[in-house]
């Protein structure tokens, strides 16, 4: 190519890719600004440090001198272009990026770090374009591949982009201001609600009063052992929420199928035995009922998806989907050890649980609702004298407990064979409700009532709580050293730590 003649304009990246093919997107003359401002002013580095890494480079030699860059800031040293050069000339790289000449050379390219900020910005953005054609080749490599799974290759491409994503696209720090003037909009739309809720209501009355509704950005974890009524529980919840409080519900069902599903909650809405829905053998008024009262179901906002052994991508991806489309208020999953962490998992199945309960804790920060997951708990439960489950019987994983805002168990006594509390009063068909963690509240054991034939919870009749179940409450936090509860449970079933104020609430 002919010698440029001076005073010609450099071509643009667009016209070298006309002429002689692609080039990948890239700022070298930015990325050398930015070096030679980094130079000049010590803490320069100190402003663009959560905006780009080493990686973020075009050129090799780029990487390098920053990396010397960072290596003398993270040693409180002066980074100058004396201590650069030494740095560099200690690692065996001075020859590598040219020499002290270059070095030079760079602190000439600017006069100050005030726009180093920007020039930082824009190298992002064009290591984020280089990293998406990197994925999309590759992508489009394993796309030929015959041999490869398309769900896998799917799996493999969220994956993939929202390494992406999650890596380079960080959320900046803000003043207190505008934060407290949501926070004070939040309090007054709370009294402005009759019920005074500032998440999302279960439909139970109890449950509603100590949670104030289940939050944005919870995470909630619902435990139990098999047959205790986790999914029931939740349809219950879904039911409410939907029918009642025209909250939109998406549910992630891994063990039983959409049809399996909506069977039961029709079970639950007519007063129908599950045994009866499933043959169909009903009675004229029965066939009655079922077409009245199946009506309320018809139009209520709940989005079922019974994908098997979903992978954390793809469920991430699929909430982002509702959320856009059906501006979903809250997510179940059920449940949680049936999740997968897609291809890229090499630990143990601890760790892929972990992974899992981390997930689902970043997802419901991005989204702004609530998620519920349920889980399993250990045997430990069943050795156990009354059978109570506890923190540390989740299965798998510390890590679930830790992730989780909120940490509920589900016992029914009466399954065990105990018909009868330590007062004589009746445990047929009663179910509580135990909130053993709550991190922006009181702990609680809540009494319900559960009608096994129909697969339905329900807050205790009036009548049926006059009988001796007491709603005795001790206010606490799981956030104190002293976890106090607040228990709105069974009288006489436990006693209470000694110092805590008791009163009785009707429920």
């Amino acid at each position: 190519m002919a010698e440029r003649r001076r005073g010609t304009p450099s071509p643009t990246i667009d016209q070298i890719n006309a002429q002689y093919g692609k080039l990948p997107p890239q700022a070298v003359d930015v990325e050398e600004a930015v070096l030679g401002a980094l130079m000049l002013e010590r803490d320069a580095i100190v402003t663009i440090a959560d905006i780009i890494e080493a990686k973020s480079f075009y050129k090799d030699e780029h990487r390098k001198i920053f990396e010397a860059i960072q290596s003398l800031s993270g040693k409180e040293k002066p980074v100058d272009l004396l201590m650069v050069t030494q740095e560099l000339k200690d690692r065996n790289q001075l020859d590598e990026i040219g020499g002290p000449g270059y070095i030079t050379q760079l602190t000439r390219r600017v006069a100050s770090a005030a726009h180093i900020e920007f020039h930082a910005r824009i190298i992002a953005q064009k290591y984020i374009q280089r990293e998406l054609i990197r994925v999309s080749s590759e992508i489009q490599g394993k796309a030929y591949d015959d041999t490869i799974d398309v769900d896998d290759l799917i799996d493999f491409s969220e994956s993939a982009l929202f390494k992406v994503s999650e890596g380079n696209i960080k959320k900046e720090t803000v003043p207190i201001k505008p934060i407290l003037n949501q926070a004070v909009l939040q309090i007054e739309a709370a009294r402005s609600k009759p019920d005074g809720l500032s998440g999302v209501p279960s439909g139970f009355t109890a449950v509603d009063r100590i949670t104030s509704g289940w939050e944005p950005s919870a995470l909630i974890i619902l435990a139990a052992r098999p047959a205790m009524g986790k999914t029931a529980f939740v349809l219950s919840m879904a039911r409410n929420m939907a029918v009642d409080h025209r909250q939109a519900v998406a549910i992630f069902s891994l063990e039983m199928s959409s049809l399996q599903l909506v069977n039961r909650l029709i079970s639950a809405e007519t007063e129908l035995g599950g045994e009866k829905i499933k043959t169909g053998k009903l009675e004229d008024y029965e066939w009655a009922q079922l077409n009245q009262r199946i009506k309320t179901l018809d139009d209520a906002p709940i989005f079922i998806d019974d994908t098997p052994a979903l992978s954390i991508f793809e469920f991430r991806a699929k909430c982002r989907r509702l959320k856009m489309q059906y501006d979903i208020n809250i997510i179940i999953v059920d449940y949680l050890q049936l999740m997968t962490a897609g291809t890229d998992t090499r630990g143990s199945r601890e760790q892929e649980v972990s992974m899992i309960s981390r997930s689902l804790k970043a997802i419901a920060k991005e989204l702004n609702v609530p998620i519920i997951a349920l889980s399993q708990l250990s045997r430990a439960v069943e050795s156990r004298e009354g059978k109570r489950p506890q923190l540390s019987d989740l299965r798998e994983s510390g890590a679930i407990e830790q992730d989780a805002d909120i940490v509920c168990f589900i016992h029914r006594p009466e399954y065990f064979g105990i018909t009868e509390d330590e007062s004589g009063n009746s445990l047929r068909g009663i179910a509580e409700l135990i909130i053993a963690k709550h991190r922006n509240g009181a702990t609680a054991d809540v009494p319900l009532k559960f009608q096994k034939e129909m697969a339905k919870f329900s807050d205790l009749d009036p009548q049926f709580e006059s009988g001796g179940f007491n709603s005795v409450q001790t206010f606490g936090s799981s956030m104190n050293e002293d976890n106090e509860t607040y228990d709105v449970g069974i009288a006489g079933n436990r006693g209470f730590e000694s110092g805590s104020s008791t009163s009785d609430v009707p429920f």
